[in-house]
């Protein structure tokens, strides 16, 4: 199996995982798991002075959502080859995408926006790769009618 075929996106689902379930502060005994999530979510990694006087924060949900963004990005572009590894790329992507819903229904330090948003992103890797894998085919193959 090559490397192409694993998604980039389980990274982004471990790395959501890593920071916060086992973070210490989100697992803490008779408190809200999900309380936790957000405020270690929210905690400000940078913060820039901005020429209006205000001050832009970067929090780690932000960093998550931006790492999300560039390899949802790369998923799609990987949607464009058609071999076998990217039919097993697709398959594993559902995989995740479901496993992360299971963990956003069941686990309480899932139920938080910067979690649902990855969660949308594992959905528009899956419906983006099913999706551009049948055109890309079916243009390969030369199947369907004469218009583009």
């Amino acid at each position: 199996m090559s490397l192409r075929a694993i998604p980039l996106t389980f990274f982004v689902f471990i790395l959501y995982n890593v920071l916060v379930l086992f973070s210490g502060s989100a697992g803490t005994e008779g408190g809200d798991g999900a309380a936790a999530a957000r405020a270690l979510l929210a905690t400000e990694i940078f913060g820039i002075p901005m020429i209006s006087g205000a001050t832009w924060s970067f929090t780690w949900g932000d960093l998550i959502l931006t790492i999300t963004l560039f390899v949802l990005f790369a998923e799609i572009l990987k949607a464009t080859y058609t071999s076998t590894s990217s039919l097993v790329d697709h398959g594993l992507s559902m995989l995740v995408f479901i496993a992360a819903l299971i963990e956003f229904i069941v686990v309480p330090q899932a139920a938080t926006s910067v979690f649902f948003l990855v969660l949308v992103a594992l959905l528009v890797d899956v419906i983006a790769g099913f999706t551009i894998g049948i055109r890309v085919a079916k243009r390969d193959i030369g199947f369907g009618s004469s218009d583009n």
